[in-house]
């Protein structure tokens, strides 16, 4: 009789459910342990709600930044069918349209993780205590109606995720002072917002929110917004967001925030007090690894509560592999599906390449997107790759100037010596359908010549990328 290894992953997420698709595929007897429905907050209150919410902010942006130099009238008068201008947004309808969406992609992952034989069992799993003497694992899972389960396992996935990080000065209500889980209650735009934290996460809600019809003040504790991203990007980014007539502070720290009526009132570290509608709290995340029995087990946490774990997704403890926002690798759905994959083909003996994050393309949903994949600028500044970029504006693009875009740019970072490519950077709308091109080439060491010898359309913004790895190698061959 053949054996079928026992695997149970807690966590629905990316991590979980990716995890949980191929460990069927290999045969292996898999059980989701689930508490909040399959996607996890990536689904459910964080990547998807986001991006649908910022879908319609781009509508709403292109109307209003684009309309008058391409010809188009919205005033009434000329437009007929639609009855006017556009005036503005019906929050709640559009928060509705967010969760419904939500709901029915959480769905559909459950629909497909079921087909493939998979076990979604809904409550709060954690370890008891250590590995057996036969090797496998006891995970306890908490029922919604107040009973236990006992699981056996040969193998178990962590993918619990992370959740909002609160100050203990600007504890969320969710009405004026709220989560980014929280947003997606509101029925009514926000009149005046202030968005703490100029991370991914506040800028992309600060954007979305200025271009909704919120006059929004954002408070940066750095110099810059995304201090995480290029900096050049950032540099674009903040113009774009000054001229729309956001608030942007940099170099200022909140210090708490509260409820006073129907304002709130944000204390900012040097006295100053900023008086809005709402505030929304940006200011990071909490990886959800307390509670999972974890000391016990023989897990290995980091400083910041975060799981240790290799490149293959092992924990410190045998048979424990953990995924995700929970070990604080990337904080990305793609990177936490990759973690999860890498996770099985590991546990079940399949041929697995540890995880690669310097091949990993990102993206910041604002408006401008920037796009970044492989080595950044930074790296190359402190020595840690010897590199050559060309960064090429988009405003002298032919299918940019059609469409009214000036802001941004392409930036390719490639090998002196060999002319591979190793990273790069795009700054544009729909930066994350462009990035795909240098992904392939950072992916595949592809050389600047390969990239600029490939077919593009003309005139496309993608054409912009060839050129950048023309002018490279042109630069190349003169410093030779």
């Amino acid at each position: 009789m053949k054996y079928v290894t026992r695997i149970v992953i807690i966590g629905g997420g990316p991590g979980g459910y990716e995890a949980a698709l191929v460990g069927a595929q290999l045969g292996a007897e898999v059980t989701v342990v689930d508490r909040d429905g399959l996607g996890g907050a990536s689904v459910l209150t964080d990547c998807v709600p986001s991006k649908t919410l910022i879908a319609t902010a781009e509508v709403m942006t292109s109307f209003d930044t684009s309309h008058e130099e391409l010809g188009i009238r919205i005033d009434g008068a000329d437009s007929p069918a639609d009855g006017g201008r556009v005036t503005g947004v019906d929050l709640g309808k559009v928060n509705r349209r967010v969760k419904r969406l939500a709901v029915a992609q959480s769905h559909d992952i459950n629909q497909s993780v079921t087909r493939a034989g998979v076990r979604v069992l809904r409550g709060a799993g954690r370890l008891e205590g250590r590995q057996a003497q036969d090797g496998s694992r006891t995970v306890i899972v908490d029922l919604p109606d107040g009973g236990t389960e006992r699981l056996t396992a040969d193998t178990v996935l962590l993918a619990t995720g992370s959740h909002p990080r609160e100050l203990p000065e600007a504890v969320p209500d969710g009405e004026r002072i709220l989560t980014w889980t929280q947003v997606y209650d509101l029925d009514e735009l926000p009149a005046e917002l202030i968005v703490v934290g100029s991370g991914v996460t506040g800028a992309e809600f600060a954007g979305a929110y200025q271009a909704l019809g919120s006059k929004v003040t954002l408070v940066s504790s750095r110099d810059r917004v995304l201090p995480g991203e290029d900096q050049d990007a950032a540099a674009v980014l903040e113009d774009v967001f000054r001229r729309r007539g956001m608030n942007v502070m940099s170099r200022s720290r909140a210090q708490s925030a509260r409820r006073v009526g129907d304002k709130v009132e944000v204390t900012l570290n040097d006295g100053r007090v900023l008086t809005g509608s709402h505030v929304l709290m940006a200011v990071g995340s909490i990886p959800n690894s307390a509670g999972l029995g974890l000391e016990e087990a023989g897990v290995v946490l980091k400083d910041s509560g975060h799981i240790k774990t290799d490149r293959v997704s092992r924990t410190s403890a045998p048979g424990v592999y953990a995924a995700g926002d929970v070990t604080g690798v990337l904080p990305l759905a793609s990177v936490a599906a990759m973690q999860g994959r890498i996770a099985m083909y590991h546990a079940l003996g399949d041929a697995v390449a540890p995880l690669n994050l310097k091949t990993v393309a990102s993206n910041v949903f604002t408006d401008p997107e920037i796009a970044t994949v492989g080595y950044t600028q930074g790296d190359v500044a402190c020595g840690k790759m010897d590199a050559v970029e060309v960064k090429l504006p988009l405003r002298g693009n032919a299918r940019a100037k059609m469409q009214g875009v000036r802001d941004g740019f392409v930036k390719l970072f490639c090998r002196p010596g060999t002319g591979i490519v190793v990273g790069g950077v795009v700054v544009a709308p729909r930066a994350s359908e462009l990035i795909h091109s240098i992904s392939l080439a950072v992916d595949n060491n592809l050389t600047v010549e390969q990239v600029a010898n490939a077919f593009t359309v003309y005139p496309s913004v993608s054409g912009s990328i060839a050129e950048a790895a023309r002018q490279l190698h042109s630069r190349r061959r003169a410093e030779a």
